[in-house]
């Protein structure tokens, strides 16, 4: 009988000995996975927000519809998606370099009551398939926007919207829409069809 109890015991130890080396494993996979704390490169821009103001003219000279997706390159604390989910109740993405600001957008969608419509990630702008975009918001530097154009002739699709705060495209690519508003300035244009596009029929 001590001799069975014994084994008893030692089988029950070997047992909550896996579990915990299992649960131990667990956790280390979890942390793996877990996002960074902290840019995975230097920023490309300091963040500024844009005022609401701007933001909800941007939405209207896109005109936002409720079957949109709508993205937000470089989106920092997530204003312009959760304002166009608040308004238009339409789904939309916002992507940051900079993990805190997406911790910060994240909270802002759950106070605004619209987490389950926008969608923030840690990420880079140049590498984002922005492929089911219906509208495009940025607001970055002209040398970004204008590095961003091949990007967004070989992904958007035809009709597309994009809408820039306060920094065109340059001359090559003029606005279909330029608005003025204040001291802020937004333009606006609309994705023309694919073979109208630079570098169509190139191989």
């Amino acid at each position: 009988m001590a001799n069975a109890a014994r084994a008893k015991c030692a089988l029950a130890l070997s047992g909550l000995l896996l579990l915990a080396s299992g649960h131990i494993v667990g956790q280390i996979a979890g942390a793996s996975e877990a996002e960074p704390s902290r840019p995975a490169r230097k920023l490309d821009v300091w963040y500024v927000p844009t005022p609401h103001e701007v933001v909800n003219r941007m939405l209207d000279e896109a005109k936002v519809r409720p079957t949109d997706i709508v993205y937000d390159l470089g989106c920092g604390d997530g204003r312009m998606v959760i304002a166009a989910a608040k308004r238009y109740g339409t789904r939309g993405v916002g992507v940051d370099l900079d993990p805190s600001r997406i911790k910060e957008a994240r909270a802002n969608a759950k106070a605004a009551g619209v987490e389950q419509l926008v969608t923030f990630r840690v990420g880079d702008m140049f590498e984002t398939d922005i492929r089911e975009a219906d509208v495009l918001l940025l607001y970055l530097l002209p040398e970004l926007n204008r590095r961003l154009k091949p990007k967004l002739f070989a992904e958007l699709k035809p009709g597309a919207r994009v809408v820039s705060h306060d920094f065109d495209m340059g001359k090559d690519w003029p606005p279909d829409r330029e608005v003025k508003l204040g001291s802020d300035g937004i333009y606006m244009w609309v994705m023309p069809p694919l073979a109208e596009r630079p570098g169509a029929g190139q191989q």
